[in-house]
């Protein structure tokens, strides 16, 4: 089976141990943001078609990833995420805007 994707560390030890051949490459720095990119939208796919936690899980271990390839740590993420919040707010109020006259 093909699949030309992104996968996290274990998948190729994983699939041996199921006495399969996993045919892989490293992903050069380039090459590796966009698949990430790319990955990103699958695990975002996945999650609104599973309302699953795991595929909420997956979308954070993604963004992360994102994040370092950015040279952003996740602590600092988590200040930024912070920040705005204090500015803007989060989405507790459940406020939906239809219009600005």
């Amino acid at each position: 089976m093909k699949y030309n994707k992104l996968v996290r560390d274990q998948i190729p030890e994983i699939i041996r141990g199921k006495g399969k051949k996993p045919v892989t490459a490293v992903a050069k720095d380039n090459e590796y943001y966009v698949r990430l990119k790319k990955k990103l939208e699958e695990e975002v796919y996945e999650f609104f078609q599973s309302n699953n936690s795991e595929e909420l899980a997956d979308i954070l271990e993604v963004v992360y990833a994102i994040a370092k390839t950015r040279g952003i740590s996740v602590d600092n993420l988590e200040k930024i995420r912070i920040r705005k919040r204090t500015e803007r707010g989060g989405f507790e109020k459940r406020l939906v805007l239809y219009e600005v006259k």
